[in-house]
């Protein structure tokens, strides 16, 4: 259906963090609606296509009730861009692909992880809010698949901040990935699920998950599981926090790994704490950490604290911050950066 004007909606943000007249320091913000019927657009990517490149504007995409089975990229041109789940349920708002990293795309080739993701953001200041991302692609409907990696949000812009969504998939759910691993890029997950199976949180991005349920998904397929796959960049000082979350699996005991160093690139020395967080029995007990294809994981670069649960046994394989060096890896220090970034909650 052809796009109807934009909705505009003053902001007086300017005035109020400033103290300064509303006059002279008033905002325009503009939302575009999408629905299934009755909505501007009918696709979230035709919103996002609708937002003007490299404006100074805030937009917001409110997207509506319903099941959007589309692939969405949001270029690094869409700047301050919104995208918000409008009935502030993120079991009401899904946006759903079903491509593996093994699949042969249009071109011929196969899509390889990252070209398996339902959305992609490039865009830096970027939220979203009350959404589901969704990689619905199940290995079981595909036996001799091998290549199974299938995202369902691929994170490459830095600031961006995920507000009470689901990500779901089962291996490679969730990935914060710098086309260039010596720039850093960071991104704050907080409320909301993330559920897969196998290094489902994953990349070489500063990637905080904040008081978020974690479940590890046991689809039959395998007999264990690992939350995440760390990739940094040797000189970035923070990879993956997992902190203040909860953590759930119907795996069996001492099956789950916490991480496998991924060192997909030269110079990558992984990096992840798991902190303040409640473990299920599923978790390794005398091993939670290793290495993909025989990387090893370091010591001085993974470490966990004051975690709960019969799965948060402290151990000499298991190192741990102290009460001191524990300041320095909290969710604000890993997002801050050199601009002083904090969107936690």
């Amino acid at each position: 259906m052809p796009a109807l004007a934009p909705v505009l909606v003053p902001v007086l943000l300017a005035a109020l963090v400033l103290g300064r007249p509303a006059a002279a320091h008033a905002a325009t913000a503009v939302t575009l609606t999408v629905a299934k019927s009755g909505g501007e657009y009918s696709t979230v990517q035709a919103a996002v296509n609708a937002v003007p490149d490299n404006s100074s504007t805030a937009y917001t995409v409110s997207i509506g009730a319903g099941t959007y089975d589309e692939y969405v990229t949001v270029p690094a041109t869409k700047l301050h861009l919104t995208l918000l789940g409008a009935t502030g349920n993120p079991s009401d708002v899904h946006i759903d692909g079903a491509r593996y990293a093994g699949e042969t795309s249009s071109a011929g080739t196969a899509y390889g992880t990252l070209g398996s993701a339902t959305v992609t953001v490039a865009a830096s200041n970027f939220t979203a809010e009350y959404l589901s991302f969704r990689n619905t692609f199940n290995r079981n409907s595909y036996p001799s698949v091998t290549a199974t990696q299938a995202v369902a949000l691929a994170m490459e812009g830095d600031r961006q901040s995920y507000v009470d969504c689901v990500f779901y998939g089962h291996q490679d759910t969730l990935l914060s990935w710098s086309p260039s691993p010596s720039t850093d890029i960071r991104q704050y997950v907080y409320g909301g699920e993330v559920e897969g199976d196998v290094d489902f949180i994953f990349g070489d991005g500063t990637l905080v998950v904040d008081r978020s349920h974690i479940k590890v998904l046991d689809d039959g397929v395998y007999t264990s599981g690992y939350l995440a796959a760390p990739a940094t960049y040797s000189a970035q000082k923070f990879g993956i926090l997992i902190t203040g979350s909860t953590v759930t699996s119907t795996f069996a005991a001492n099956t789950v790994g916490l991480g496998r160093a991924w060192i997909p690139y030269t110079g990558a020395v992984p990096q992840m704490v798991v902190r303040n967080t409640a473990l299920p029995a599923a978790i390794t007990v005398a091993a939670p950490w290793t290495g993909i294809s025989g990387a090893a994981w370091t010591s001085g670069r993974h470490y966990e604290y004051a975690d709960t649960g019969p799965g948060a046994t402290v151990n000499s394989a298991r190192p741990q911050l102290t009460s001191t060096t524990a300041a320095a890896y909290t969710a604000a220090t890993y997002l801050a950066g050199a601009d002083g970034w904090n969107p936690v909650r």
